[in-house]
């Protein structure tokens, strides 16, 4: 008799289920080729680096990092880019991970489920880093970039391709259980455990407790969602070090019922795959070019066109009556919000917020959402005349994967009754339809995000590596780490 009743409940062991066979098989055995995969995780490699470094400037990042006993250093210890600290690579991980993040500014995957696969980076470079360190102290040779390329293009595939068909913000649950994953995965591989051990490692990050999303919505929107990344590295890595000593794992984490991850969590769902693992989702990676959230990136750059019309015309701000935006159903659900917005995650997930700021400047900066500039009276005003209405369009195409739109039309009316002819469009600058287009950007960014922590010199050399692959790949992952230290 099953269910607890008489013998008691069947307690054979079933094998593991195929989601977690199929992932370490991915990380263990499948070979990147893909000449775009690598040279698009060179590009977010250092965009990421680029956004940890921006992030610096703010007094709320620079209050979550360092040890959690100050003063602790790690002897071969993973340093942390831009400080001093040198870590345990569990901390090291949750300190780069919430630094990449902490702007929004990094890269992004829009699908069923939203994220920012370049997260993995805060455990991949933290336990690079580490490996290397500790290989190099024993007269071994370490890790490469190469090897810290080859885990984000997989860690950005494991990510992406479980969002593409399964949307985890529908039960509630935040992405980076995604981001928890995929670092668990590909950290596993690199700390040198074996395929069936990186099964045991995925399967106990299934089983670990997932993020609530409520703090990426009103009303509870808030800096949680900068570090929420952090922590989802810093997990991976130890539940990979767990393993990697002997910690078991949990064979039907998914599929059990009453008990499993579908039952609990998905509403009795399985997960949906739409394609193998491969290196697809790299190669179609979104950058972001402006510092918003990407659903309303096609929103902001025609925000910045509508500005420069509007000087044209000796318009202002004043003078606009109503604002419309065309959109796609995602963007209604997690970014338009009225009434008052209570800090920097808030405006940051605030479509209205992030459209108004360029109406009213041509421009939208990281430090546009701080809670100096958004005492500007003309915000807030403007925010409470713009309304947002979903295009079917844009939504249909949002979930085709041979488009991947993501697309916003933007029309003011003006008091006077007269109009602007609508700025719309379907792909942003970073999008992969316009990947050539965005690589200048991408450079003048990091530039930018560089200047005033390094020397001239120094700064030259970190954009130069985006062209210079044939150095770059095969520099010794400790080396590359080293010349983003605070000097």
């Amino acid at each position: 008799m099953g269910g607890g009743i008489g013998l008691g409940e069947d307690n054979v062991r079933p094998p593991y289920d195929q989601v977690l066979q199929d992932i370490a098989d991915y990380v263990h055995s499948y070979e990147i080729k893909s000449d775009t995969a690598f040279q698009t995780a060179r590009l977010c490699l250092m965009d990421s680096l680029g956004c940890h470094m921006e992030a610096l400037r703010f007094p709320g990042a620079r209050a979550v990092t360092g040890p959690v006993v100050e003063g602790t250093i790690v002897p071969n210890g993973a340093k942390v880019p831009g400080t001093n600290f040198q870590l345990d690579p569990i901390r090291a991980a949750f300190n780069n991970g919430a630094l990449i993040r902490w702007l929004d500014f990094n890269d992004t995957w829009l699908a069923a489920e939203w994220g920012h696969p370049s997260d993995n980076l805060g455990s991949i470079l933290a336990v690079a880093d580490w490996l290397s360190r500790t290989a190099v102290a024993n007269g071994q040779a370490p890790l490469t970039v190469r090897d810290i390329l080859e885990a984000a293009i997989k860690a950005h595939e494991i990510q992406g391709n479980l969002a593409i068909e399964n949307s985890f913000n529908r039960v509630g649950l935040d992405h980076v259980v995604l981001v928890k994953v995929a670092s668990a995965a590909v950290v596993s591989k690199m700390l040198g455990n074996t395929r069936d051990q990186t099964v045991d490692v995925v399967s106990q990050a299934f089983v670990d407790g997932q993020s609530l999303r409520t703090y990426r919505h009103a009303p509870n929107a808030g800096s949680r969602k900068s570090w929420a990344a952090g922590d989802a590295c810093s997990r991976a890595v130890n539940l990979a070090l767990l393993v990697k000593k002997g910690e078991m794992g949990y064979p039907s984490v998914l599929t059990a019922k009453t008990w499993g991850f579908y039952d609990v969590l998905f509403k009795g769902k399985e997960f949906k795959f739409q394609r193998p693992y491969t290196s697809y989702v790299m190669e179609n990676v979104l950058f972001k070019l402006v510092p918003a959230e990407f659903h309303s990136q096609t929103a902001v750059e025609a925000a910045v066109i509508l500005h420069k019309k509007m000087q044209e015309a000796g318009k202002t701000s004043d003078d606009i009556k109503k604002v419309t935006i065309r959109t796609q159903e995602a963007a209604i659900r997690i970014i338009s919000k009225q009434g008052k917005l209570n800090n920097y995650a808030d405006r940051d997930h605030c479509i209205q917020y992030m459209v108004a700021v360029p109406l009213i400047h041509g421009k939208l900066e990281p430090q546009m959402y701080n809670d100096d500039f958004a005492e500007d009276p003309r915000i807030d005003e403007l925010r409470g005349k713009i309304y947002c209405e979903e295009d079917a369009r844009y939504t249909k195409e949002y979930m085709e994967a041979d488009k991947r739109s993501i697309g916003n039309g933007v029309l003011i009316e003006f008091n006077d009754g007269s109009k602007l002819d609508e700025v719309a469009m379907d792909y942003p600058v970073g999008h992969a339809r316009r990947r050539e287009e965005s690589i200048p950007l991408i450079k003048a960014k990091l530039a930018k995000h560089l200047d005033g922590h390094f020397d001239q010199a120094t700064q030259s050399k970190l954009v130069n590596l985006i062209e210079d692959t044939e150095s770059f790949d095969k520099m010794p992952a400790n080396e590359f780490i080293d010349l983003w230290l605070k000097k």
